[in-house]
């Protein structure tokens, strides 16, 4: 949690318990203990043939591992690091800005169902790409939005689709979401793998104070369905 999202919480404070404003901690561990974490998402082995891998940021991974689980042909996703400076960098030191690190979720998909070029079109609604070093309420650059390719195919692909959403006009300011180069991914900490999941009421209750589905209405219109 940084200054600048802690502001908007201050009103909550004097009105909620200790615990339920524990809860708004951006992307963060609540007060009490974190319910026991499954085994971790992470492959030992690499990833077969069959299975494409992308990584995206866009702001407060809880939420874009969320929105990606919702998306056929998606296999895995997990919530992680990744650009910064330090080896096997703690959510303290990414959280506080120190690593250079920027909070992202990799994606693991199923090519014969989806493709990069779809998962690209999927990111887009899901964040705020005309607000640089922030995302909703969480503010500084590991909270940036970015789209890391792995190869020159995926950047052309992701420079295009940026390109094209620019040229759209949908957006009211340019699109300053970053494409930068894959760099080494360093999974986070279990408590944050499938938080939507495991803690489905903190979970909602931090999306809905960080005000992420009023911005991407004001941004994108309200979804079908």
């Amino acid at each position: 949690m940084n200054t600048l999202t802690s502001a908007w919480r201050q009103p909550l404070l004097n009105a909620t318990t200790l615990l339920l404003t524990s809860l708004l901690a951006a992307c963060g561990p609540s007060g009490a203990a974190p319910a026991p974490p499954p085994a971790s998402q992470t492959s030992s082995t690499g990833t077969p043939a069959n299975v494409g891998v992308a990584v995206f940021a866009g702001g407060c991974f809880w939420c874009t591992e969320s929105d990606f689980d919702k998306m056929p042909g998606v296999l895995e996703t997990t919530s992680g690091y990744i650009a910064g400076h330090l080896d096997n960098p703690s959510y303290e030191q990414v959280s506080a800005g120190n690593s250079g690190h920027v909070e992202a979720v990799q994606v693991r998909f199923d090519p014969s169902k989806t493709s990069y070029a779809k998962l690209l079109e999927a990111f887009w609604p899901t964040i705020d790409p005309v607000t640089p070093n922030a995302q909703f309420c969480d503010h500084g650059s590991q909270y940036r939005s970015a789209i890391f390719y792995a190869n020159a195919e995926e950047q052309a692909l992701a420079e295009a689709s940026k390109a094209a959403l620019q040229a759209s006009g949908k957006l009211p300011a340019p699109v300053v979401t970053e494409i930068l180069p894959a760099t080494r991914f360093y999974p986070a900490e279990d408590y944050h793998q499938n938080y939507h999941q495991r803690n489905p009421l903190r979970y909602a209750y931090y999306r809905n104070g960080c005000g992420r589905d009023n911005r991407l209405e004001q941004l994108w219109g309200k979804k079908n369905g």
